[in-house]
């Protein structure tokens, strides 16, 4: 007895020591040869004891977790082994052993199986029934990362290569990622990802935005600061070191938020805005800039933020547009001559009304002197805005004309001002011309305030009313009334709307009053709305260079490329002069210091200098504090140079990035050179008038050329209900949410598979997230666990351990081996195609179908291979194409998917097999090569070979593109080489060449093997292309859906076995396909024969042929109608025609390719069968089996209720079992016990086990039991030990 305890503890502790060595990611046969010490002490303690053992804590029960989707299902929901346990008298003492053991066993226990092969498969059975933690292992892989400095490590292995040059918009850390910020985020690692996987060196350095509004708007709030006075009051220092405060005030929830989604970006080498260094590039460019004679001072009218006290760029104007009620008043103004006729002018600003300086009719429009009849009053407007809908009146009976004439014909006509702020100016209140009044809306009279509008302000400029140097704007930075307009001085402007409107009623000036809801902009970060103001500001010349900027844009690729040709093009066409100043204090300051009258101006490029010009030495520093009070002596005697006051507008920092963040030109200039332009960058669609804008606006400014190649636009990422994400409304769920409960793979594939990838609007829905770890990820995972379960099995089998060698040629004859490994050639070339076009929303996709069609064609059909049952040595090239599918598929999703394609490379390693030493070819050197090249009739090659330096080693991967590269241009020579080099390699014995083609290289500790994202996308394998049985493998899924589909309508599940399918199709490749790949189709759907013809006349079926809509619609308009009759006259004869030669004429169009959509139609009637349509595919299927094939049906309906009480008792197929049944309320319809009779031999070899009809055996030990229902008929099994 004391032995049998001590092997107890023996195994307890064993096993603390094989979870151990799994906690600690030990290696494969470091494990294996704990779980084989594991194994011997349980058969010891079998022997010794005489009975199986019992893990302490075991219990009986069905394994955690729910079946997943997926051919390998049954294997990842398999059982725990604890269910195994019996219902026997030795339960009390197995519950005292689970007490006095539960702080060393805590963990699932060992199998009670004294056979090795039933231990190693229970364990795996058990790893898989737990549920896979997809947010934990994203954990692990981020520590795993972290201790292998992963980021920085894959750039050391990378340095030498072609560099891919990424610019990363600066974000301000003012504020927490959104989802707009991860979806940019993901598409920018995607691709970047995939640019160092693919043979290049790809910096990439995280940026802030550290200047600017949004952060003075934040130090305003909190110190209540209203305007420019307080800043000056508080100390311009004291202000800013308030901003340089708070401008990094989330960067740590930034860096925590990146690097959870799995982008890799350098935050240690970032760039700041506000760095002196950054400061000093975007000097330079500006002064590159000025001294081009693009930059100029002047006075306009701009968008001027009233709550930050600043003027705006257009860009930035038409950024934030609010819909918004103002007053809209329409006011009189008498004419000086004509005292008792008054013109009407309509505005919807009447804060501009004090500032009225004229007013401006169309030279052409027709205008009109009517009488209002009711007032008996004479009024002057357009004439067609006088009687109508939206008009002056409704009613013509309300209106006398008087007379008509030309706008020209009221020219200079003086009028009596409104207010007396600015009657004596000579050259003010009268009547101007200019072609920009309109005709749509008002009355045709526009009041002209030259302070607050362009139009207005040219229009006055051009006739006198005010000159450049001198134009009214009453009104300061705050908003608010100067002391000009006496009556109203320090009131905010909106707030004057209402008391000057009942001024003029009560004046009498007010001939209508109402409100108008209209669209008006705002200031896009303060949210206020934006007014137009006269402002002192600088400017750079965007309309000298905007045949340029049109010209560079046409030389960038957009995706997609609509946005490039729509939007973006559109806003160059109409870009205006850039305000660049801002007076504000918290950013770059503008290098210019000049003279109190501005005739002399010195533009500053640098810190040196600056340190020249002022003998200011040591400056470190560019801020306002720091210069402002630096003079420069004039070289033209006008006393001492100051700097402005103003500052850059923070989007000429974020353009200038390209140069800036590597201190262009002071540092790195030779490189920053090669690599400029950019080859990629990428954000959202909101940047077409920001910061793709300024990129160009710059870089055409600076080297006349785009300072980008390729773009990704992406589209907005809104809230469930499509309206703005709102954290007021909680209307979406936080993103650090998702990505700790839902994982970051699942969200990175939710939105670059998403309508926001191509430009447009994303609706927001989380279950989009978790369907993907549904449908993608655990399809994926369980192809891995089984081909792991059955890894196992063939290692228990045959004694020997499994590996395979990835870069050699599995040679493997079978027909799914064959078209799996063509397939993923076929994946490998879409992916590396699509992604050099930057289409990632049609990479992704395929991703996605290539593991559906891996999990539910290869794994599915092939299930019973793997398992061995036709034999170890088939099973192994079958285990060898799988995992060789698996490893191809994690390296080319890495970039998409990089923690569980890192998970999934991890377990896949140690499958690969180790390096051994060189042999046959391989050990050859350049000369060898040559001499072998004379020996097989290729000598004309060898010394082109030996100038390219081809090493035998260098046969394994040698291709067609090699040799082009090489210069042998004749696809006949060509093919002769690759077919003797292919020969030679295929002689080399299985052995891994990665050591010989490339050495695994090591640094800091780190070999060049131990990540997936160290790891190159592979190049397709030419040895495995098979296109044509890649098409047909598609025509058998395509035909087995239709099947599946007329199954689940006639509710016919699979059990069920059917007489027979047919398919009708006139494309010859179709029939062919399905003769070549058919076997396939019928063990899957369980139909006894499969029928293949082109002859639809005997199935009653038709051609019907509709016309495609969205590309005739288009391309044909007003012809489309008539086009649309005629393919629906089109006879089956033509319709044939059309399917054979893709070309048909109607209406004269040649329609051609799916101009036309073809599909079939089963015309029913009376029949047997059913049908579905796959295009050019017809499915028949007979849907009325005879009595036999029901009877089978049934049959397997028994298996599958076995199945069910053998698994929910934990039970694996290993476990030697005995089942009894009885039958009870049998049905003349059903006879089942007959059934049961009949199919025994069936059921027994599938079940592999005995079953006996009756009640089980008195001696034997119950296992489990239950009562299940067939067709209504009760069926009681009881499971017991054989």
């Amino acid at each position: 007895m004391a032995d049998k305890e001590e092997l107890k503890a023996s195994i307890v502790k064993q096993g603390d020591v094989v979870r151990d060595l799994k906690s600690k990611g030990a290696t494969k046969d470091e494990v294996t040869a704990a779980v084989t010490e594991l194994l011997a002490l349980k058969t010891k303690y079998e022997e010794v004891a005489g009975e199986p053992y019992v893990a302490p804590g075991a219990k009986k029960g069905k394994g955690k977790g729910k079946k997943a989707k997926g051919p390998a299902s049954d294997s990842a929901a398999a059982p725990s082994d604890g269910g195994k346990q019996k219902k026997d008298k030795k339960q009390k003492q197995q519950k005292q052993d689970k007490k006095q053991d539960k702080q060393q066993d805590k963990q699932k226990t060992e199998a009670p199986k004294a056979e090795a092969a039933k231990d190693k498969a229970q364990e795996t059975e058990e790893a898989q029934s737990e549920r896979f933690d997809i947010p934990g292992t994203e954990s692990e892989m981020i520590k795993f990362w972290e201790s292998i400095d992963a980021f920085q490590t894959s750039t050391k292995f990378s340095e030498g290569r072609p560099e891919f040059t990424f610019y990363d918009g600066p974000p301000f850390a003012t504020g927490l990622p959104h989802y707009g910020h991860l979806l940019a985020g993901t598409i920018k690692d995607v691709v970047t990802r995939f640019a160092h996987q693919t043979g290049h060196h790809v910096p990439r350095r995280f940026g802030w935005d550290c200047h600017g509004l949004p952060v003075e708007y934040e130090i305003d709030k909190t110190l209540n600061i209203k305007g420019p006075d307080d800043v000056m009051k508080m100390g311009i220092d004291k202000y800013n070191a308030e901003c340089r405060g708070i401008v990094t005030r989330y960067s740590s929830e930034w860096r925590r938020t990146v690097t959870r989604l799995g982008r890799w970006i350098d935050f240690d080498n970032d760039y700041k805005t506000m760095y002196p260094w950054f400061m000093e590039s975007v000097w330079w460019v500006f002064k590159e800039i000025f001294n081009k004679g693009l930059v100029y001072r002047g006075f306009k009218v701009m968008p001027f933020s009233t709550a930050l006290a600043t003027p705006l760029s257009n860009f930035e104007a038409n950024q934030d547009m609010h819909e918004v009620n103002d007053p809209s008043v329409t006011v009189t103004f008498p004419l000086v001559d004509e005292p008792e006729v008054s013109f009407l002018a309509w505005t919807t600003t009447p804060w501009t009304l004090p500032s009225n300086l004229a007013l401006c009719v169309h030279p052409d429009f027709e205008y009109c002197k009517f009488k209002d009849v009711k007032k008996d009053q004479i009024f002057i407007a357009l004439k067609s805005r006088v009687v109508g809908k939206d008009c002056l009146y409704t009613k013509a009976k309300d209106v006398e004309f008087l007379e008509t004439f030309k706008g020209s014909d009221l020219a200079d006509k003086k009028y009596t001002p409104l207010f007396p702020y600015f009657a004596d100016r000579e050259q003010s209140f009268r009547v101007l011309v200019d072609t920009y009044v309109t005709d749509d809306s008002g009355t045709g009279v526009v009041h002209n305030a030259p302070g607050h509008g362009e139009d207005d302000y040219r229009v006055c400029l051009a006739a006198g009313v005010i000159t450049a140097e001198e134009v009214p704007c009453p009104v300061d930075a705050s908003g608010k009334y100067t002391e000009e307009i006496t009556d109203y001085v320090g009131t905010y402007i909106k707030d004057a709307d209402a008391p000057i409107i009942a001024r003029l009623k009560k004046e009498g000036r007010v001939f209508k009053h109402a409100n108008v809801k209209h669209a008006y902009p705002h200031c896009w970060r303060s949210g206020t709305p934006l007014i137009r103001k006269t402002v002192d500001s600088w400017f750079i010349r965007v309309e000298d260079v905007k045949e340029q900027l049109l010209v560079n844009n046409d030389k960038t690729y957009w995706v997609p490329n609509n946005i490039r040709e729509g939007r973006f093009r559109n806003w160059l066409a109409g870009a205006r002069d850039w305000a660049i100043s801002r007076n504000r204090f918290w950013g770059t300051p503008i290098p210019l210091w000049v003279s109190e009258d501005f005739e002399e101006v010195v533009c500053i490029g640098s810190i040196e200098e600056l340190e020249e010009l002022s003998g200011v030495k040591g400056i470190t520093d560019l801020h306002r504090e720091s210069i402002d009070h630096i003079t420069i002596p004039s070289k033209q005697g006008k006393g001492d140079l100051k700097r402005i006051s103003q500052v850059f507008d923070c989007w000429f920092e974020s353009g200038s990035m390209p140069y800036a963040q590597r201190h262009y030109p002071f540092e790195d200039k030779d490189n920053f050179e090669r690599n400029f332009p950019a080859d990629f960058i990428a954000e959202g669609i909101d940047q077409t008038r920001g910061w793709f804008y300024t990129l160009l606006v710059i870089g055409t400014c600076l080297f006349q050329q785009p300072p980008w190649k390729n773009l990704i636009v992406n589209g907005l990422v809104l809230a469930s209900d499509g309206k703005k994400m709102s954290k007021r409304l909680k209307n979406y769920p936080d993103p650090n949410l998702v990505l700790q409960e839902d994982g970051a793979d699942a969200l990175r594939l939710y939105l670059i598979t998403s309508p926001a990838v191509r430009a447009e609007n994303l609706r927001f829905e989380r279950s989009g997230v978790q369907a993907l770890n549904k449908d993608v990820m655990l399809p994926w995972l369980n192809s891995f666990r089984f081909f792991e379960q059955q890894v196992l099995r063939l290692e228990d089998a045959t004694g020997t351990k499994f590996s395979f060698v990835d870069t050699a040629q599995c040679p493997s004859t079978n027909q799914l081996d064959r078209w799996v490994l063509a397939y993923t050639q076929h994946l490998i070339s879409w992916v590396r195609q699509e992604m050099a076009a930057y289409r990632l929303y049609t990479v992704v996709p395929k991703l996605l179908e290539f593991i559906d069609n891996l999990t539910n064609i290869y794994v599915r059909f092939n299930r019973h291979r793997l398992k061995g049952g036709i034999s170890d040595e088939d099973a192994a090239l079958a285990l060898w194409t799988l995992g060789e599918v698996l490893m191809t598929l994690t390296k080319t999703m890495a970039p998409f998917t990089p923690f569980f394609a890192e998970w999934m490379y991890q377990q896949l390693k140690p499958y690969i097999a180790d390096p051994e030493t060189a042999t046959g070819c391989l050990a050859w050197g350049s000369e060898d090569v040559a001499s072998w090249m004379q020996d097989n009739n290729l000598g004309q090659f060898a010394a082109l070979f030996q100038h390219n330096g081809i090493r035998g080693r260098d046969f394994v991967d040698l291709c067609h593109n090699d040799l082009v590269s090489m210069g042998i241009s004749h696809c006949s020579d060509r093919k002769r080489i690759l077919r003797a080099v292919q020969k030679e390699a295929e002689a080399i014995p299985f052995k891994s060449i990665q050591e010989f083609v490339e050495p695994v290289r090591e640094i800091d500790g780190v070999k060049e093997d131990a990540s997936v994202h160290f790891c190159m996308v592979p190049q397709p394998k030419e040895f495995y292309a098979d296109p044509l049985l890649v098409q047909q493998v598609e025509v058998l899924r395509r035909t087995i859906e239709a099947a599946r589909v007329i199954r689940e309508r006639n509710n016919l599940p699979t059990k069920y076995p059917l007489v027979e399918a047919v398919v009708v199709s006139k494309t010859p490749a179709v029939l062919e396909a399905l003769n070549n790949v058919g076997s396939f189709f019928t063990e899957e759907l369980n139909i006894r024969k499969l029928v293949l013809t082109s002859d639809e006349s005997q199935y009653n079926v038709k051609f019907v042929a509709k016309p495609n809509f969205a590309k005739l619609g288009r391309r044909l308009q007003k012809d489309f109608k008539a086009v649309q009759d005629q393919i629906k006259n089109l006879t089956q004869e033509e319709l044939y025609g059309y399917q054979t030669s893709k070309s048909i004429v109607l209406s004269g169009h040649t329609l051609s390719d799916d101009d036309i959509l073809l599909t079939y139609e089963f015309q029913g009637g009376e029949t047997d069968y059913s049908s579905e349509t796959d295009n050019d595919i017809l499915v028949l299927v007979h849907v009325n089996p005879p009595a036999e094939l029901v009877q089978e049906g049934y049959a397997r309906e028994v298996k599958n209720r076995v199945q069910r009480l053998r698994k929910a008792a934990g039970l694996s197929p290993l476990d030697k079992i005995c089942v009894y049944y009885t039958v009870e309320n049998d049905s003349e319809e059903v006879q089942l016990a007959a059934v049961i009779a009949q199919f025994k031999e069936f059921l027994e070899t599938s079940l592999t086990c005995p079953l006996k009809e009756g009640a089980a055996d008195a001696s034997a030990t119950t296992i489990t039991a239950d009562t299940a229902d067939v067709k209504g008929v009760k069926l009681n099994m009881t499971i017991v030990n054989a």
